[in-house]
């Protein structure tokens, strides 16, 4: 008879905002063949002799303004998602992070003494992209070839328009969009260029005409850019928010290779020199609140605005344990 288990997988996250817990982490993500995508040599020179040294204690500072007594955020929420997702589910529900502790090999590990003989895989990114989605994925299926050759393996795919994952923003986002605000504005991780080009299946469509993301394609299963403005496609029809009510920016940017634009940092100055004085924003692409959000915009976005002359900005949450996304993941969980 199958027994099947469910393994959601996030990002990671140090194990305390002190420098040395910080700079192990960053070594581990930044490692990562899939995260820079440059020969083995080359990426530990950069990653060992020049973002390490340099980036780590900066870091840990921002890790430290963002941290809760109970722990990590992005962890500490993605054990609550897992603690409410067991209540709804009859199948084991159990966790892994892709850098850090617990491990997508402690999670598996997990399932296995509870008898499973199938596993579904969530990755709690919504959006496929080489260096989140497919690196989990290839991390899970390692693993398993190590732990279970023998197991089934399911993987859910991106639900970046997944009815029930817009609801879910929505629902999260409602008591914002009510208020009197200006300009909403869709703050997404952004990724270079040439990982675009890398997970586009047919070699030549991405970034190849400036409405690529909009010409129907093949590329466009993987095409991380194409995905996330169809997210803020279906969120403003069915919010009803007009056109010229938001806008779309990437932030969290590493190294000087030509990312996706425009940036979030120079997006917000731009609303704020333009006359924006109320200003919203939502970053879709997390789940779980985290540096990214927190630190990222929440503080360093916030303090660009109202230096700026920006008079009120509000950060949405995340979806985080929303009953509404907690719905979309049983949902998730019970399709496969």
């Amino acid at each position: 008879m199958e027994k099947k288990g469910v393994l959601l997988v996030n990002l990671g996250s140090p194990a305390s905002p002190s420098v040395n817990d910080v700079q192990k982490y960053l070594s581990e993500f930044l490692m990562d063949k899939r995260v820079i995508d440059v020969p083995y040599p080359l990426r530990r020179i950069i990653v060992k002799g020049f973002i390490l040294p340099f980036r780590s204690k900066k870091s840990a500072e921002a890790y430290r303004l963002m941290w809760w007594k109970e722990g990590s955020p992005l962890l500490v929420i993605s054990q609550r998602i897992q603690e409410k997702l067991i209540m709804r589910l009859d199948d084991p529900v159990v966790l892994g992070m892709r850098y850090g502790s617990p491990s997508i090999e402690s999670a598996v590990q997990e399932l296995l003494s509870a008898d499973v003989n199938r596993i579904l895989l969530i990755p709690l990114y919504p959006h496929y992209a080489i260096s989140t989605f497919e690196s989990s994925v290839v991390e899970t299926r390692s693993v398993l070839r190590d732990l279970a050759p023998e197991l089934k393996l399911d993987i859910f795919s991106p639900y970046y328009n997944h009815p029930l994952y817009v609801e879910a923003l929505v629902q999260r986002s409602q008591s914002y969009l009510t208020q009197n605000f200006d300009h909403l504005l869709f703050s997404y991780h952004g990724l270079p260029e040439r990982h675009l080009r890398r997970a586009d299946p047919t070699g030549n469509h991405c970034l190849s005409a400036a409405d690529c993301c909009e010409t129907s394609s093949p590329a466009h299963q993987t095409c991380y850019r194409h995905q996330v403005l169809e997210t803020t496609r279906l969120f403003v029809e069915k919010a009803a928010i007009s056109p010229e009510k938001y806008s779309i920016s990437f932030q969290s940017r590493l190294g000087k290779d030509t990312w996706t634009s425009p940036f979030t940092s120079d997006q917000i100055m731009k609303l704020a020199n333009d006359g924006i004085k109320k200003l919203l924003v939502i970053c879709p692409s997390f789940v779980t609140d985290c540096l990214e959000t927190l630190e990222e915009i929440g503080i360093q976005g916030r303090e660009i605005f109202l230096t700026a002359g920006g008079e009120r900005f509000e950060l949405i949450p995340c979806l985080n344990d929303h009953p509404a996304w907690i719905t979309a993941l049983q949902n998730f969980s019970e399709s496969l």
